[in-house]
């Protein structure tokens, strides 16, 4: 019975995380706009995989994916494209979201997104910033409607 139970909740989790990651997708493709990275497939892991973490709440998502990667364009811009950027973003990225609390794992690869994209400083808000409250937001909706798991988690 308890392995009915996990396959149920992990098939939820999954259709959560495909809902979220292809409107990002329909929603980049159809306008042109790029919406989606990487590192947001894993914040669904955290989102709607296991919401109670702490690791997967909305100030961890928005926040983390915002400070990790305004520190990946600061390297870029200050180091250029080399391995010392990839170093220092990431390093400065994990250190910065400890500091601020707003620690979220998949953001530790935004430096890395950023930098091999060669992003600009737009790139903070389309895709990261709206990404991720697109992510929060279907989160809490989807927690809501279908799973029956609590998102986000008031502490």
């Amino acid at each position: 019975m308890a392995s009915v139970r996990a396959a149920r909740a992990a098939a939820i989790a999954g259709f959560g995380g495909f809902l979220v990651i292809y409107a990002l997708a329909e929603l980049s493709q159809m306008s042109g706009a790029l919406l989606l990275i990487a590192p947001f497939g894993a914040s669904c892991v955290l989102v709607f995989g296991v919401p109670a973490s702490p690791l997967a709440q909305p100030r961890n998502v928005i926040g983390g994916h915002l400070v990790s990667t305004a520190i990946g364009l600061a390297a870029l811009t200050v180091l250029g494209a080399g391995p010392l950027a990839f170093g220092v973003g990431v390093g400065a990225a994990i250190a910065a979201m400890l500091v601020t609390k707003t620690t979220h794992p998949p953001a530790g690869a935004d430096p890395i997104v950023v930098i091999l994209a060669g992003a600009s400083w737009p790139f903070l808000f389309s895709p990261v910033l709206a990404g991720a409250v697109v992510i929060v937001l279907a989160g809490a909706l989807y927690h809501r409607a279908l799973s029956g798991s609590v998102y986000p988690v008031r502490a």
